[in-house]
């Protein structure tokens, strides 16, 4: 699978994933069937988090959540855009996430698979603006909240990304 994506430091030493490719266009309606397609491509691959050493696994049910969760279903406008796009780099989101925490699962539908909590971390993309031409005028950078589920088999399965939030400041240069 050949995606266009590099990892990158910002001027306060913030790793950060560049998405080069708007593979999913519209801000009013995301095909989010195909970014669910998109996404099975990665089912039964791992990635290792640089900050904690933790193993991650991509289960089967990532696609379904990443793209029908509740979250989703009530993005609009650049943040669905975002959060579609962000499917590309997913691997390397997960890879350089930080700022573990860790909660207790509350809700009985989980509670074989994330029968021992869940775990949260930071992490940090950015998506091209381009212009009518198709050329990068510079890139946005989104944070957001990576979901890890801890199941009754002991391995921690990547489980959604929210709490998606474009950030206010000078965005990237290409």
């Amino acid at each position: 699978m050949e995606r266009n994506i590099r990892v990158v430091k910002d001027a306060n030493g913030n790793q950060i994933v560049i998405v080069n490719d708007i593979r999913f266009k519209g801000r009013q309606h995301i095909a989010w069937d195909e970014v669910e397609q998109y996404l099975k491509r990665y089912v039964g691959d791992f990635v290792e988090i640089a900050e904690s050493k933790e193993i991650v696994y991509i289960g089967n049910d990532l696609p379904d959540e990443y793209a029908g969760s509740n979250y989703t279903t009530k993005l609009k406008g650049t943040l669905a855009k975002a959060k579609a796009n962000a499917a590309q780099g997913l691997p390397e989101i997960v890879q350089i996430a930080e700022n573990r925490r860790f909660q207790k699962n509350f809700a009985k539908k989980h509670n074989k698979n994330a029968k021992f909590g869940w775990h949260r971390y930071d992490s940090k993309f950015a998506i091209p603006v381009l212009d009518e031409m198709g050329k990068v005028l510079h890139y946005n950078i989104f944070q957001a909240e990576i979901i890890i589920r801890h199941s009754e088999d002991e391995k921690l399965y990547l489980y959604d990304i929210i709490n998606i939030k474009k950030e206010t400041g000078t965005p990237l240069e290409p």
